[in-house]
């Protein structure tokens, strides 16, 4: 009998004593668990390493031995193993100067972020999730690093650095996105990118000229798509995701689904995103100049001025989109990829409200003002290739054709005549790209062909007769860009904490564009543009010690002319009118910036840097004489003549903080600041602050996470700018701001409070809700023209399969 207790007494021993060795390692906030945790005792002599579950055998470790608990992502754990406790969990605390390592922005292909001098902006797939952004100019804006502006609800036109529109390239899945047409006032073609399609975000903040050339001046804005993934278990794998979002401010309407079928050499993704946007309502606590009291409407086929029953409803503001993603991925062996990518996007037309809001003798100006709808198709082509170390060790190929088109409709107030001006770009694209490794240094070099293709046309339509007549186009039809360039950038890593950056690139620019004597009666009858721009950089990464680390970075960018700068006819304000300008030349900046990343204390981590940089032989529109005239008609009324011209310098400097502090396991605080001054010559020489440098901006969060929930309260924030501190072409833009004591328009300063939620319920279906500007604060973002939302409240649900 006592062989027989002895016996079953042995074996739960031995149950018990195999379970212990089974362990789960979770990450200590979120309680997910953590896969490729690596194991291992003092002298390295023993090593597991966990499962994607986070499980992990550690039997052949002895019970009094010190294990150490390593992951990329978090902070690294010693214990012995008989700490363990008897539910066998072990927990890492999340390394927050871990994340977003590697990055692709700066040489388009893998590097760590630590070692590029470079200031990054990272935005992963969770923060996408998060936020809840209507548009991918929402999204930008939500990191407290690029500033927005908005003419309406339809647009965002970022600003960074103190550099706008055609001085910032935006760039999707490795594609410039910029065109012959990107033009120095405020553009919106970054809400043509769906944010529920992106996967990740990076901005490349100062110049990016060496790896994207001309445009890339102030920074770079990369997103990258929705991947396809492939069967990890050689059958077949299928995910899916299905969103839906309503928001009260607009009484917006979104819903999002995409699905990923992988094979073993196969995979394919689809994504399809629709959103109904309504006419925005403003908040109640600021301006009264910002409310909407009257709105002009057609009433028995005349032009009516009415009351507008709620001056908060912004009338009208409201458009609809659609965004759809297909793409296909095949990867025959280890050596070889090649993915196929086709984005579709549209719009319905909307209004430009800033321009609907404008006065003439104390009436509204204009009866209609809007753009058609706004177009973009891209099929983008890549392969990418593994050498064999004696010319690159990765290749990288992409083809890209791009098609975008856009259209744009005015009629003055009870005027028949409404003027209609259409553009389509055929862009095409092709770069090869390469990585040479020697040893831990790293040279990346390529090529690059852009064409751009412009195709416009002008039109008059009277309204009530349906006649067409003629009407100058926007641009030179049939006009071309053309750019080729080649690059190179080193990477010299000296030690494990010293690493240094160069680079060069030559592009070279061709333009041509026709002015046909019948259509445009201008001194020239073409453009011929042919000229060269080299640029480069060089920067150090320096990691002091463990709480210290330095990045320092100089770097040229230029823009060379475009079709929008040489060629443009419209109206760039009441009372003035843009013709073209064949002698144009390009623009350069040259920057410097120093940063430092310092962990003051063992919770909080300062990250800082200072920036300077100035623009020469700046494009800027100025008065222009046209052979001794400066003085035409322009759509019925007197114009003074405008161009663009290489007539002006500009330098801008500013200063970029933030902070981040884990008060407690759950609990972290994160915030960030940016300052922005900047001058700009005129004609008479003296200086005047520069037109896209937004006052001192940013936003701090109080994050709050345990379990399946997280809460986030934040707070964003923008100073103040007078009426002396306004940009010349901004003091003449009182429509667009709230009035001083003396009369002037200035930038009111603003504030909102706002707050998010997250919960899982399972691994399957989540929601997010959220509500924003919770004071009901009215308030514009710097040189918009539409007033942002007032108390919003939003609510999504997302189901995962």
């Amino acid at each position: 009998m006592r062989s027989i207790y002895t016996s079953l007494f042995s074996l739960l021993f031995f149950t018990l004593s195999f379970q212990a060795q089974e362990i789960t390692i979770l990450d200590q906030v979120t309680k997910n668990p953590i896969g490729n945790v690596a194991i291992y005792n003092l002298n390295k002599s023993k090593s597991v390493l966990s499962n994607l579950k986070g499980e992990a055998n550690i039997s052949l470790f002895s019970i009094d031995e010190k294990l150490i608990f390593q992951h990329i992502s978090h902070l690294e754990k010693r214990m012995l193993k008989s700490e363990i406790g008897r539910n066998y969990e072990v927990f890492l605390v999340e390394d927050e100067n871990m994340l977003q390592e590697v990055v692709l922005s700066v040489a388009k292909f893998e590097q760590d972020k630590k070692d590029i001098p470079q200031r990054i902006v990272s935005i992963t797939s969770e923060e996408i999730a998060f936020s809840n952004s209507q548009t991918s100019a929402d999204l930008l804006e939500s990191t407290g690093s690029v500033y927005v502006q908005k003419s309406q609800l339809g647009g965002g036109s970022p600003m960074i650095r103190g550099f706008s529109t055609n001085r910032l390239l935006i760039a999707v899945d490795g594609v410039r996105m910029n065109t012959a047409i990107f033009r120095s006032g405020n553009v919106q073609n970054i809400i043509s990118i769906d944010p529920l399609a992106v996967e990740r975000a990076e901005v490349i903040l100062g110049p990016g000229s060496v790896v994207y050339g001309s445009d890339a001046i102030g920074g770079v804005m990369n997103f990258y798509t929705l991947k396809p993934s492939y069967s990890l278990n050689g059958g077949t794998s299928f995910n899916a995701n299905a969103y839906t979002r309503y928001a009260t401010a607009n009484d917006e309407k979104t819903a999002h689904a995409d699905f990923n079928i992988g094979l073993e050499k196969w995979a394919f993704l689809s994504s399809v995103s629709y959103s109904d946007f309504g006419n925005l309502k403003i908040g109640s606590n600021g301006p009264e100049e910002f409310l909407r009291p009257e709105y002009v409407t057609r009433i028995n086929g005349e032009d009516r001025i009415v009351v507008n029953k709620d001056p908060k409803v912004q009338v009208p503001t409201g458009y609809d989109q659609i965004n759809l993603l297909q793409k296909v991925a095949f990867m025959p062996n280890k050596t070889w990829d090649f993915s196929l990518g086709l984005i579709y996007s549209e719009t319905s037309n909307y209004s430009r409200y800033d321009r609907l809001v404008q006065k003439r003798d104390g009436n509204l100006r204009y009866g209609e003002w809007y753009y058609g709808p706004q177009k973009w198709f891209s099929g983008n082509f890549s392969i990418n290739k593994k050498g064999n170390g004696k010319v690159y060790d990765k290749l990288q190929f992409t083809a890209a054709y791009q098609n975008f088109e856009e259209s744009r409709f005015d009629r003055k107030f009870d005027d028949e005549t409404l003027y209609i001006n259409t553009e389509n770009v055929d862009a095409y694209s092709a770069n090869l790209d390469f990585e040479k490794n020697f040893g831990d240094n790293k040279l990346f070099y390529g090529v690059e062909y852009v064409l751009d293709e412009v195709n416009s046309t002008g039109k008059t339509r009277n309204i009530l007769t349906n006649a067409e007549g003629g009407n100058p186009s926007r641009y030179p039809d049939g006009s071309t860009w053309q750019s080729l360039a080649a690059y190179s950038s080193y990477n010299w890593k000296l030690n494990e904490d010293l690493n240094i950056q160069s680079g060069l690139r030559y592009n070279h620019i061709i333009i041509k564009a026709d002015f046909p004597a019948l259509v445009h009666d201008f001194p020239f009858d073409n453009a011929n543009i042919n000229t060269g721009a080299l640029t480069g950089s060089a920067g150090l990464s320096w990691r002091q010690n463990g709480n210290t680390e330095w990045k320092l970075n100089f770097s040229t960018g230029f823009r060379a002319p475009n079709i929008d700068d040489i060629g443009k006819i419209f109206d760039s304000e009441p009372g003035a009118v843009v013709i073209p300008n064949p002698h144009l030349k390009p623009e350069y900046a040259y920057n410097g910036e120093l940063g430092v990343k310092w962990k003051v204390f063992k919770i909080i981590t300062l990250d800082l840097a200072g920036f300077y940089t100035y623009l020469d032989d700046a494009l800027v529109r100025r008065d222009y004489d046209l052979e001794g005239t400066t003085t035409v008609e322009y759509q019925g009324e007197p114009s003074r003549v405008q161009a663009m011209q290489n007539a002006a310098s500009a330098y801008v400097y500013g200063f970029e903080g933030g902070l981040e502090a884990r008060l407690s396991t759950n609990l972290k605080l994160r915030s960030q600041l940016t300052i922005t001054k900047g001058k700009e010559e005129q004609d008479d020489g003296s200086k005047a602050p520069l037109r896209h440098a937004a006052p001192i901006y940013g936003n701090t969060h109080l994050v709050w996470t345990k379990d399946k929930l997280k809460l986030d309260l934040f707070s964003e924030y923008n100073g103040r700018l007078d009426f002396d501190e306004l940009a010349p072409s901004e003091q003449g833009k009182a429509y667009l701001y709230a009035v001083d004591n003396n009369g002037n328009p200035y930038f009111a300063d603003w504030y909102t409070l706002n707050i998010t939620a997250n919960y899982r319920f399972s691994d399957h279906w989540s929601t997010t809700a959220s509500i924003e500007n919770i004071t009901d604060q009215l308030y514009r973002t710097y040189s918009s023209g539409i007033s942002s939302a007032g108390i919003n409240f939003i609510i999504a649900v997302r189901y995962s399969l």
